[in-house]
């Protein structure tokens, strides 16, 4: 449990650091240039790509959920038990937090950072979205992108899935995500991706951020309901003995011939 520990507070620190990091580069500084659309498309390829890595660099020792909503998802398959969970859930938030100070310590020395004008990649409704999606728009985005997400997790990483291909396809899988929910709320679809940055900047988005740990939370219960009904688990059937055969009349065993 102590290397579990380790490996999921390292893995949702990295996946911050990164991912965030390129979401603050991006639309922080507007480095995307002319067009948001280049910002949307790095965003998205920098936290698949890094999740993608991560799955096979520490899958092998914590299953790589970097995730709260994956490790719920999982709780309810039936696959850890609430005290992993638990475990897992502390490693997620103290990595996220970890990530996010990290990555706070090295764009604050860049002169033109304002933690106000610049932030540092945080999720957000309202004014903080770039389609000013609702509030209530933003809970059902991010319950239907992170259910989607996540049961594609339980899916490909079950008895039917590949394990050699599964950290492809869950990166590809969190690139689409991204891509179509950066311009609706930054996308969190990871409550320990939202409240690292959330708790460095404060002010609007630590007071959007509960949003953001609820409705991820929400679709992991949405995913795992839904693997439960596409892939059932089959109750265990106890194997009654069978009877033991009559033993052949062999000459050696003449008792055995029937009188």
């Amino acid at each position: 449990m102590t290397r579990k520990f380790a490996a999921e507070t390292l893995g949702t620190a990295l996946l911050v650091f990164f991912g965030v990091g390129v979401a603050t580069i991006m639309f922080g500084f507007r480095f995307y240039g002319l067009s948001p659309a280049a910002g949307d498309v790095c965003t998205a390829l920098a936290f698949g790509l890094v999740l993608l890595a991560l799955a096979y660099a520490i899958g092998p020792v914590s299953g790589c959920h970097v995730n709260p909503a994956v490790t719920l998802g999982v709780l309810l398959s039936g696959r850890i038990k609430p005290v992993e969970a638990a475990i897992y859930w502390c490693g997620q938030f103290i990595g996220g937090i970890l990530g996010a100070l990290l990555l706070w310590g090295v764009v604050a020395r860049v002169p033109s950072y304002s933690r106000t004008q610049v932030g540092l990649g945080a999720n957000g409704w309202g004014a903080d979205s770039l389609l000013h999606i609702s509030m209530g728009g933003a809970f059902i985005a991010e319950v239907v992108l992170t259910a989607v997400f996540v049961f594609v997790i339980l899916a490909v990483t079950g008895k039917v899935g590949n394990a050699t291909t599964a950290g492809l396809v869950i990166g590809l899988t969190l690139t689409v995500i991204h891509l179509v929910g950066i311009p609706l709320t930054g996308t969190s679809v990871n409550p320990a991706r939202s409240l690292g940055p959330a708790l460095i900047l404060g002010g609007t988005p630590l007071s959007q951020v509960w949003l953001f740990i609820v409705a991820p939370l929400v679709g992991g219960v949405v995913a795992a309901a839904i693997h439960y009904v596409l892939y059932p688990s089959k109750p265990a059937t106890a194997s009654v003995p069978k009877p033991a055969e009559p033993a052949e009349p062999t000459v050696d065993n003449p008792s055995t011939v029937t009188q």
